[in-house]
């Protein structure tokens, strides 16, 4: 209950001003005062940018857009790697499940996570799924974080292919830490096909592990290293074009052997109050990133 009544404060903040909640929430997750006069850390300047700029940007919403950004990536001349639509819906009580594949992912173009994948359509659970998805439409999650490229969107329901690999193994992602337009690590995740818990680490583009930049990476063993994937430089290549405007931007995509699949373009991680990172490369990232004059 404590939570519920958290969330709600924090979305009555927004409704007052989205700098007042992410002042609020920044000293609740960190314990220290936001310095937007001066921001330093990655976090910092995300916030910076999600206060100041991303929220009116056209092409910042645009892109936020997991509908609309599919037409920037046309525009960017990467067209092949965007996974095929199966549809798009302004209601669940438009989909028509009985002309869909017996695997496809449903999700919506606002906010994150909201995601339906289905492996078997005849053990799918349809009314519970229009449930869940007429759920999205209403959710106003970006009042609690004041990602405010999120409120005027149009909500929108897509059908996309479903992705496996040749095995039937969902595919391994990767998010590209763009900053001005130069993709600088690949996040990745390590584990999670075999059902373990997973481990995340930094991988610059020569491969090389960055152990100092994640906490699995630290607690890596003194061997560990880590092999490219097929397909590895091409990532940072869509990266690069597809980050070029931006101050900064995560750009997440999936592999399958060694063909890019494009995820989404990810603004502001973690609102911009991600502790999951090391403070040190909370630093590093920071002094990647330079803010345009306000």
């Amino acid at each position: 209950m404590n939570n519920y009544f958290d969330i709600m404060f924090k979305a009555l903040l927004t409704i007052i001003s989205p700098t007042l909640n992410s002042r609020y929430s920044y000293k609740k997750r960190f314990g220290k005062k936001l310095d937007l006069n001066n921001p330093i850390t990655s976090n910092e300047k995300i916030l910076w940018l999600k206060l100041n700029t991303y929220s009116t940007d056209p092409l910042v919403l645009q892109c936020a857009n997991k509908y609309t950004v599919r037409e920037y990536v046309k525009k960017c001349g990467c067209e092949e790697i965007l996974n095929p639509l199966l549809g798009v819906y302004d209601s669940p009580d438009e989909i028509d499940f009985d002309k869909l594949p017996n695997k496809f992912a449903l999700k919506s173009n606002y906010y994150f996570s909201y995601n339906i994948i289905c492996k078997d359509k005849s053990s799918m659970d349809i009314p519970a799924a229009k449930k869940e998805m007429r759920r999205w439409n209403r959710s106003k999650m970006h009042l609690v974080t004041s990602e405010m490229q999120y409120a005027n969107m149009e909500r929108k329901i897509l059908c996309e292919r479903f992705i496996e690999t040749s095995d039937g193994q969902a595919p391994n992602d990767y998010k590209i830490y763009c900053c001005n337009g130069k993709p600088m690590y690949a996040m990745v995740c390590i584990g999670r096909e075999k059902g373990q818990v997973p481990k995340f680490y930094y991988v610059d583009r020569n491969g090389d592990v960055q152990r100092s930049m994640s906490y699995d990476g630290l607690k890596a063993p003194e061997d560990f290293v880590y092999v490219k994937p097929e397909g590895w430089d091409k990532l940072f290549e869509y990266a690069g074009k597809l980050s070029a405007p931006f101050p900064f931007v995560r750009a997440d995509f999936y592999l399958d052997n060694g063909n890019v699949i494009f995820g989404e373009l990810t603004f502001t991680p973690g609102a911009g109050l991600d502790i999951t990172k090391v403070e040190s490369t909370d630093l590093l990232l920071g002094n990647m990133i330079q803010l345009p004059t306000k």
